[in-house]
Formats: structure tokens, C-alpha cells, sequence
């Protein structure tokens, strides 16, 4: 979906602001909605009305919009009711939250159910994303909260109680325990934060595993699994990482079916223990167990080591307490490592985060984040297929300053983790969206480049092979890979597959020791500008011409209006032939003498527009030159350079540097629906950023960077400029 200037980036700047308010942390999660659940909860109880959500309607709009939207026959008889319309003592958490008290309903979330299955193992992170103290008891307003990671934010999402049913019975997620609510009001929470329970139909247990806790997710797949991947399972469930698992199927017609062993294709599992133990027939070797969960809480593996399995028999009573052994139809089961590997397609772990582990003794990463955007005409360059735009992509330079302390292999190095994740796109689902297929690559910076941040250019790229990059481009919300490289600086080049793909991402980098990594110019510089001076020279045959046409328009005052600046430009642009253009506008023209008006008259003297046709020279041969097919306009991909090249010619007078995002204003400002610049928008962009620079330095009095301005300075500045 396109964004504007006026949304996207000033809901940007707000985020940006509410971050360093510390907004958005573990201990102050930014409000979804701008809900407030303390005052909301305080404002039912003061009413004693139960609180209704009109964020998140009892509505077939919060069900679905295709298969469980208006025209569907299935929610006909859908009824949503309070937990206290649906039985007696309802309880939110019965006897402790368990990985029992998740079964799955009649929405394909499995991946959902999975991870929160996982999260039950660890209480601090459940009651982190679940808060205690909430109940239909005292306090009791019909409303409920659930916190969630969000794209490098901490979200508080508020809920009332009204859940879906028919003929009584929840629709989607229930407890074993039919007077338990937690799980399906976590999954209504989760459901609003994507915009309708439909949004969650599909999906990677690794996302809302993620979305529970902050963590990066590494993927195994079986085929391909290292030699310790037992080892590697073991030590991620003892550092707290949650961790699912799946078997692919071929057919699409076939997922979620049971297969004679009594596993499940195409489903999502959990894992919840991995252990060994020592049968009493043998002596000396050990066998290694994995524990699972299947989230229907039903349909269980059964074969060896299953619940009535005669391995158990071999077990003494203390090996089988250890293991915590139970015959029950509950969904979870045990299996051998080496049936495991067999039957299973893929692993996913999720590794925690700095901010989820308080515990000294667990290991810990370092952790970078950066937010960024694909903008088609100027940003979204494709994959390194597309060389005339690829080095347009965002570009993040990567530090890797310690390298690993055990190296493997004897290898020196340092080991990170790069994780891209788009965002938004399942909740765009009722638009339309899908997702994009992304991936990265990473480019060794030579050493003479070190330290400058300057976004690489089109040459580099041809040039440079790069480093390390993805395995492949996936349409996945997160394509994440673990590399060891030599201590250095790199850059990192996140993007679509395919070119003109507009979308919003982040970037995170894991390490095991110090890295850094910010996006490539990222910052917003100006010098303070300073009138050219008059040549002492002979005037050329060309300014002897302007003087004339000058004199002939602005008569005996000796200054020219707007319209008359456009008679004069044009006439002389005219006689360029090269530029194949209509000439400039009057806005165009408004534009210019609020940049050169020095005595606000709104009119320009001759050495004002002296002054002004020597930059539009320059800019004229700036223009020319990215012209080359001479069409009349420039690539929007190219306007980057286009800028870069006017500054340098302009530094010495009113030199700037732009960000990424200044860059996507441009483009969304000044090209046309085929992300074409013409001449006279080439000139307007410069005329403004010029003029916005100037109006800033004469504001920031003591050159700090910051000005502070009330709405009628703001109006004043922005209106004339």
C-alpha cells in the first residue's frame, strides 16, 4: 500500500520521539490504540458497565474478511459471549498455565498454539506476555491486557472478554479446562494486533514465537542439520529458547493429515524437553529422547517410546519420574533423537534476546537494531539482479569489533546472526498483501573506506562481489542466517526480490560479542549559506542577453514578480533544445524568488536573479548529465546522485547531506507516476531544500541543530517557502 509523507513518516518521528522517552521497553510498552488499560479498567469498574472494545468489535469485521468475512456461511451462527455467559466460575488461569491449556479450535493457528505451548515452559517470559493478576473476580471489568514484541516494540493490547462461540462451545483456541480463558484471550490479543482472527490462518511457529519474546529464530533443516544438533537443542532449552518444529508436505491437499505413526503433515509442534536416559538392557550407551506437543492436544505419536510404549518398561521408576513419563491423551509425547530426525522436515529455535533474560549466568547476545523502508522509485532496487538499481537499497554499515572467544574449528572470527523481518504484511492480508520475497547480502568495506559513511554507489557493486549473503530469497515474514566473518567493517544490503517492491522492514544483528550497525546516512547536515560572489569579470555574451531581457520585463524598478521570472527563465530555456521541456511553472517560479528574496519584497533585483540563474546553470548541467537520453526527465533511482552532485557544486554556499527518508520524500514529491523527474521539478526539489535549509539556520540561533517554533512561525516558514 502507498504511504504519504504526512503518515508514514511522521507516525516515524513520533516512534522515534516515544523511544527516547523510553516508550516501547519491557517496563513501558507503547499502548496499542492508544488504549490505556489501567484507565479503561478503572472507568468500567467506576460505571460498573463491562468494558466494550469498539477498537475491536463484536463483529464479523474482527472474524475475518474472505472465508470468515460477511459472505461467509460461517459465521452465521457465531455468537460472541462473556466467559460468564458460557459457564459457571470462570477462572483465567486454572492450577497454573500449562502447555495443556492450549487445543486448537476451528482456525487454522496452529503456529500460534505451538509457540505459545513453548512459552508455558518458561514462567517469567509467560507472565511477561500473559500479566498476572487479571480475573473474573475482583477487579473485574470485562477487559484484559496481553503484551507483545512488535517490531523492536513492547505493545500493550487491550481486550474485552467477548469471545466467539457456537452453541456455546469456543469457536477457536480453548483450555482442557472448559472454565479457563487465558489462552483463548491471548489469542483474541494476538488476533487484534493483526486486525481479525483470519489474519492468523497460516503461519510460522517461529513468528509468534518471536512476537512473545524479542528473539532472533535460526532455522535447521533436517537434511542439512549439523552433527550437534541434539547438543545445540539441549543447551537452547537450558538457556530458555523456545523451540518448534514440522514435517512438510508435498501436497497441499494433504496438510494437517494424520499418517499411520499418528504424526501430522504439514502441522506445528512444539518441543518441550530433550533428555537422555539408560534402558536396563543396555549397559554402557544412553538414549537420547526429545519431548513434543502436539497443540489439538490430542494425536500423539506411536511408535517406540510413545506413552504405552514397551521401552518404558526398561526405564527404572526414577528415569521415568525424570522424564516425567504419563500415559494421557494430552497431545505431548516422547520420541527417540534418531526418529525424530527421521520424521521431522524442520527445526526452528528461537534464541532470546538481552531484554528477555535477567539471569547472568545465560548466555546473552549483543543486539542491533535498525528500521527502514523499501520506496518504489528510489529505495526499492531489487535483488543484485537488477545492477542499475540495487545499490538504491537501504545500506547498513556492520562493525564487527571482538571476535569469538572458542572459535570452532580453529577458525578466527567473529559469529553474528543477521535477521531481516517486513513488516505489516498479515495484517494487510484484507487488502491484498502478501508477502515479499527478501533476502540480504553483506559486502567487505575496503579498508580506505573505513569510517566514512557514505552510501555505496552503482560501481561498487558491479565491481565487488559479495561476502556472505542469504542462502536464498524466501517469501517468509524473516529470513535469518548465522555467519562468522574477520573482524571488519561490512555493509549490509536488505531487499525484495523484485524491484519497485514498497514495503516497511527492520534489521537486527546478533552477536555473541560487540558489533554495531546504523543505516547509512542517517544524518541531516547544512552549512550556513553564503551569497555568491559577483564576478569581477567582463560579463559574458549570455549575461548581456539576461540583463537585457531583464531590463525589457521588469521595467523602470528594476525587480520582476513571479510571472515575470517565468517569462524570463522560459524564454531562456527555450533556446536549450537539449532539455525537451515545457518550461517552468509559476509554482516553480514562487518557489525561486522565496529562496532568493533577501528584503521580502516577493520580487527579485537583478543580482538576486544573477544569483539564482547561476545555481540553475549548475543545476542545468547536473540535470544534462542524467539526461543523457535526453527525454526530458531523470530516473527517480538517479535522483539520489543528481542531489549529491548539486551539492558538491554548491557546498561552499549552502552545503546538505540527506537521509534515506528525505530521499523517499523527494521521490514521492517530485516524480510522476512513472518515477520520472523533469527538469522543472529537478529545479523545484533544489529550490526547497535550499530554502527549508536557510529558514533553519536563521531560526537555530546558536547552531545547535534544534530550533523550536510555535504554530504560527511553523505556518509562516512552511506557507512561504
Amino acid at each position: 500500500m502507498p504511504y504519504t509523507p504526512s503518515g508514514f513518516f511522521c507516525d516515524r518521528l513520533i516512534r522515534e520521539r516515544e523511544r527516547r522517552d523510553g516508550e516501547g521497553s519491557l517496563n513501558k510498552p507503547l499502548r496499542f490504540n492508544g488504549q490505556d488499560f489501567t484507565v479503561l479498567r478503572q472507568e468500567s469498574l467506576q460505571s460498573k458497565g463491562l468494558f466494550e472494545d469498539d477498537s475491536f468489535p463484536a463483529t464479523v469485521e474482527s472474524l475475518g474478511f474472505k472465508e470468515l468475512g460477511h459472505k461467509s456461511n460461517k459465521v452465521k451462527n457465531i455468537v460472541w459471549k462473556r466467559p460468564k455467559e458460557i459457564c459457571e466460575n470462570p477462572q483465567f488461569i486454572v492450577g497454573g498455565a500449562s502447555r495443556t491449556d492450549i487445543c486448537q479450535g476451528d482456525l487454522g493457528d496452529c503456529w500460534l498454539l505451538a509457540a505459545i505451548a513453548c512459552l508455558t515452559l518458561n514462567e517469567k517470559l509467560l507472565y511477561r506476555v500473559v500479566p498476572q493478576e487479571q480475573s473474573f473476580s475482583e477487579g473485574y471489568g470485562g477487559i484484559f491486557h496481553f503484551q507483545f514484541w512488535r517490531y523492536g516494540d513492547w505493545v500493550d493490547v487491550v481486550i474485552d472478554d467477548r469471545i466467539p462461540t457456537f452453541n456455546n462451545q469456543l469457536v477457536f483456541t480453548k483450555s482442557a479446562e472448559r472454565n479457563e480463558f487465558w489462552s483463548a484471550l491471548l489469542e483474541k490479543a494476538y488476533a487484534k494486533l493483526h486486525g481479525s482472527y483470519e489474519a492468523l490462518k497460516g503461519g510460522n511457529t517461529t513468528e509468534a514465537m518471536e512476537d512473545f519474546t524479542g528473539g532472533v529464530t535460526e532455522f535447521y533443516e533436517m537434511k542439512e542439520a549439523p552433527k550437534e544438533l541434539y547438543k545445540i537443542m539441549k543447551k537452547a532449552l537450558e538457556r530458555g529458547s523456545l523451540m518448534g518444529c514440522s514435517i512438510d508436505s508435498l501436497v497441499p491437499a494433504r496438510f494437517e493429515t494424520r499418517t499411520v505413526t499418528g504424526l501430522v503433515k504439514g502441522h506445528a509442534y512444539s518441543v518441550t524437553a530433550v533428555d537422555e536416559c539408560k534402558p536396563s538392557q543396555q549397559k554402557d550407551s544412553k538414549v537420547r529422547l526429545v519431548r513434543l506437543r502436539n497443540p489439538w492436544g490430542q494425536v500423539e505419536w506411536n511408535g517406540p517410546w510413545s506413552d504405552n510404549s514397551k521401552e518404558w518398561t526398561t526405564l527404572s521408576k526414577a528415569d521415568k519420574d525424570k522424564l516425567q513419563h504419563q500415559s494421557a491423551e494430552d497431545g505431548e509425547f516422547w520420541m527417540s533423537f534418531e526418529d525424530f530426525k527421521k520424521n521431522y522436515t524442520k527445526i526452528e529455535i528461537c534464541n532470546l534476546t538481552p531484554d528477555a533474560l535477567e539471569d547472568d549466568k545465560i548466555h546473552k547476545w549483543t543486539v542491533s537494531v535498525n528500521e527502514g523502508r523499501w520506496v518504489r522509485g528510489c529505495s526499492a532496487g531489487g535483488c543484485r539482479n537488477y545492477p542499475d538499481t540495487f545499490w538504491t537499497n537501504p545500506q547498513y554499515r556492520l562493525r564487527l569489533l571482538e571476535e569469538d572467544d572458542d572459535p570452532e574449528d580453529n577458525e578466527v572470527g567473529c559469529t553474528f546472526v543477521v535477521a531481516l523481518m517486513q513488516k505489516n504484511r498479515r495484517k494487510e492480508r484484507k487488502m491484498g498483501a502478501n508477502l515479499f520475497t527478501i533476502g540480504f547480502a553483506i559486502y567487505e568495506v575496503p579498508k580506505e573506506m573505513h569510517g566514512n559513511k557514505q552510501h555505496m554507489q552503482k560501481d561498487f557493486f558491479l565491481f565487488n562481489s559479495s561476502k556472505a549473503r542469504c542462502k536464498s530469497y524466501i517469501n517468509l515474514r524473516e529470513v535469518t542466517q548465522r555467519f562468522r566473518l574477520s573482524s571488519g567493517e561490512y555493509v549490509i544490503v536488505p531487499s525484495t526480490y523484485e524491484p519497485h517492491q514498497e514495503g516497511e522492514f527492520i534489521l537486527r544483528v546478533f552477536s555473541e560479542k560487540r558489533n554495531t550497525s546504523e543505516e547509512i546516512e542517517n544524518r541531516i547536515e547544512a552549512d550556513h549559506p553564503v551569497p555568491a560572489p559577483a564576478s569581477a569579470g567582463e560579463e559574458s555574451e549570455e549575461d548581456q542577453q539576461f540583463r537585457t531581457i531583464f531590463q525589457e520585463i521588469a521595467g523602470d524598478d528594476m525587480e520582476i514578480t513571479a510571472n515575470e521570472l517565468k517569462n524570463v527563465l522560459n524564454r531562456v530555456i527555450t533556446k536549450h533544445k537539449d532539455l525537451n521541456t515545457e518550461g517552468f511553472s509559476l509554482e516553480s517560479c514562487r518557489s525561486m524568488i522565496a529562496l532568493m528574496d533577501m528584503d521580502g519584497t516577493s520580487r527579485l533585483n537583478l543580482q538576486e536573479f544573477r544569483h539564482l540563474w547561476n545555481k540553475i546553470k549548475q543545476w542545468q548541467g547536473i540535470f544534462k548529465h542524467y539526461n543523457a537520453d535526453q527525454s526530458g526527465s531523470i530516473n527517480s533511482y538517479e535522483m539520489r546522485n543528481a542531489v549529491n552532485d548539486a551539492v558538491m557544486c554548491l557546498v561552499s554556499r549552502s552545503g546538505f547531506r540527506l537521509n534515506n527518508q528525505l530521499y523517499d520524500i523527494i521521490t514521492m514529491r517530485y516524480a510522476n507516476e512513472n518515477m520520472n523527474i523533469d527538469f522543472d521539478s529537478f529545479i523545484s526539489c533544489l529550490v526547497r531544500l535550499e530554502a527549508m535549509f536557510r529558514a533553519f539556520q536563521a531560526f537555530d540561533q546558536d547552531g545547535d541543530g534544534t530550533i523550536r517554533l510555535s504554530v504560527l512561525e511553523w505556518l509562516q516558514l512552511t506557507m512561504y517557502a
